[in-house]
């Protein structure tokens, strides 16, 4: 076999080891890396240690979905319905929370750097020991969230920061 038929026949086969599985039902563990979840009714799943980097849940229902220790890299949850959702130990940097509804979520040691909040509903969320930083919270409502230090909540009227 010529060596660049054999190069070829290996990186061909690494990629599709590699790929992820679209189509594969909600489960922990599940590898739904750059994947379109749109509009999907996943309330309630459990989705510990997923593969959901830079994949989009638009406006889909996650409320109660337990996503404990996901790599949601990038990820999108725009306008998505988050209500009581436990993202502990996630790894979350970049993703986008834009008008996301995260009302009880639960988001202790979370990797939130540089993630988007904008008019997101983060009302009575626990943000224990989350990383922030250079997330932005641009009119996100923060009333009665636990902040990142575990011992203050933030104020009723809290809006883009914990007051």
């Amino acid at each position: 076999m010529r060596p660049f038929v054999l190069v070829a026949a290996l990186l061909l086969a690494a990629t599709a080891a590699e790929a992820a599985d679209c189509t594969a039902p909600a489960q922990a563990q599940v590898d739904w890396q750059r994947c379109y979840m749109d509009g999907r009714d996943l309330a309630g799943h459990g989705l510990t240690g997923a593969r959901l980097r830079e994949t989009s849940f638009q406006r889909a229902n996650l409320a109660g979905a337990d996503l404990t220790r996901v790599d949601a890299y990038r990820a999108r949850f725009i306008t998505a319905a988050m209500q009581g959702a436990k993202l502990d130990d996630g790894q979350f940097s970049e993703a986008d929370f834009t008008k996301a509804d995260l009302s009880g979520a639960s988001m202790v040691r979370a990797d939130l750097r540089r993630a988007k909040f904008f008019h997101a509903v983060l009302r009575g969320a626990d943000l224990t020991g989350a990383r922030t930083l250079a997330a932005e919270f641009i009119n996100a409502d923060l009333s009665g969230a636990r902040w990142t230090d575990g011992q203050r909540v933030c104020a009723e009227g809290s809006l883009g920061q914990c007051n």
